[in-house]
């Protein structure tokens, strides 16, 4: 589960942080209220864990805004309103953690582990992939990407934002390197059978759409058209 930290506190995150990693959680970090709303409105998260008082803007800014954009991810906060819990510092990390599993088990619709895209299952606990039951094997980058094409199903992202996804703001390499993932890990999910998932939006990025619907085969239509046939005479005598 990928969830948000909104922390300008240097000491606490490097308290916080360990401890959610340990838990099994993928935690981002920012300092700022605007960052991590900018954040939420490109990046699908489980949770955001919020400072009250940000540099830039308090608690209660930070939940209306949120809300004012129709963002309902789960909020925990050094204060109660509006928010799905809170703890006062200072704190054990431990409660912390307990709070946002708690959280994250009742808030219908983030906390399902396996994604399903056709015949495509991603688990975001156990960082895997698999096509019509089989394992496909991804580097840690081409499932990172896919996870966020995953949750933003049917958004177009930038490569920008896919390249901020990889890394962070540090040590990026160059954007065309988002190309030569995409590319990749297209080959992989085609090869194992789950179809052009990913589709190119010229001079914008990438999105991740349902497969289309099959269509029939050759012979399912040939067969359909048989049986239309045979049962002809049969309707024509019933209407006379």
């Amino acid at each position: 589960m990928r969830i948000l930290l909104a922390e300008d506190n240097n000491a606490a995150t490097q308290t916080i942080l360990p401890v959610l990693i340990h838990a099994g959680l993928h935690v981002d970090v920012t300092e700022t209220g605007r960052g991590a709303i900018e954040m939420l409105r490109n990046y699908t998260y489980g949770l955001v864990i919020v400072e009250l008082f940000l540099p830039d803007m308090d608690g209660y800014d930070f939940i209306a805004s949120l809300r004012a954009r129709k963002i309902q991810t789960p909020i925990v906060i050094l204060f109660s309103i509006g928010a799905d819990d809170y703890l006062t510092k200072p704190f054990d990390p431990e409660e912390l953690v307990a709070r946002v599993q708690a959280i994250l088990r009742r808030s219908n619709g983030y906390c399902q582990p396996i994604t399903e895209v056709g015949n495509l299952a991603l688990d975001l606990n156990q960082h895997t992939v698999t096509v019509a039951g089989l394992p496909v094997h991804l580097t840690g980058k081409e499932f990172a990407i896919l996870e966020l094409l995953v949750l933003r199903k049917g958004v177009s992202l930038s490569k920008e934002a896919l390249l901020n996804h990889l890394y962070g703001g540090h040590d990026e390499p160059d954007i065309k390197i988002i190309d030569v993932f995409v590319c990749k890990l297209r080959k992989k999910l085609q090869a194992a059978g789950a179809g052009n998932l990913i589709s190119t939006i010229w001079g914008r990025g990438y999105v991740l759409n349902d497969p289309p619907p099959k269509k029939p085969a050759a012979h399912q239509i040939n067969a359909a058209r048989h049986y239309q046939e045979s049962r002809a005479p049969q309707l024509q005598a019933a209407g006379e």
